[in-house]
């Protein structure tokens, strides 16, 4: 299965999951795919980073998010994200920061060698286009995105 981050026409983001890259292509080409909150058909991937996992036990699968541009601290898609939602994103961000090594823009190639064996398993995060983002999951890397929230100072 590839998860995607999907946004329709209007500029609503949702997620989705599919068999395949072209099973996507197939369904949005046929307009079969919807956006939950305006029902617009008009669909597509949207910029998204990978995230790997081998064959590690659960307890060792590398966690891999985008550490793009911050979300603003007290908005999200459908307006003011609420405090304990910001607060969940915060605590994510601190366990990955803590956890993960930051490979920045060579995120897609690293995440490759890791999956590959070239490269020792662990956790990764950085920045990855929309195009190497889905050369990675057509090649069974699986990917997600995470919401990177600024961190409270103190």
């Amino acid at each position: 299965m590839i998860h995607y981050q999907l946004q329709c026409a209007s500029g609503h983001e949702f997620d989705g999951w599919f068999n395949s890259s072209a099973s996507f292509d197939d369904q949005a080409a046929r307009h079969l795919l919807e956006c939950p909150r305006c029902g617009g058909h008009e669909v597509e991937r949207a910029i998204m980073a990978p995230r790997i996992g081998g064959k590690a036990s659960p307890a060792e699968v590398p966690a891999v998010i985008e550490a793009g541009p911050p979300v603003a601290a007290d908005t999200a898609i459908a307006g003011p994200m609420p405090a304990a939602l910001r607060a969940i994103f915060a605590r994510m961000r601190r366990e990955v920061e803590a956890r993960c090594d930051y490979v920045g823009g060579a995120f897609a190639e690293e995440a490759r060698r890791i999956h590959e064996g070239a490269a020792p398993a662990r956790g990764i995060y950085g920045e990855a286009t929309p195009d190497e983002a889905e050369a990675l999951a057509e090649d069974g890397i699986d990917i997600a995105r995470i919401p990177w929230v600024p961190l409270a100072e103190g």
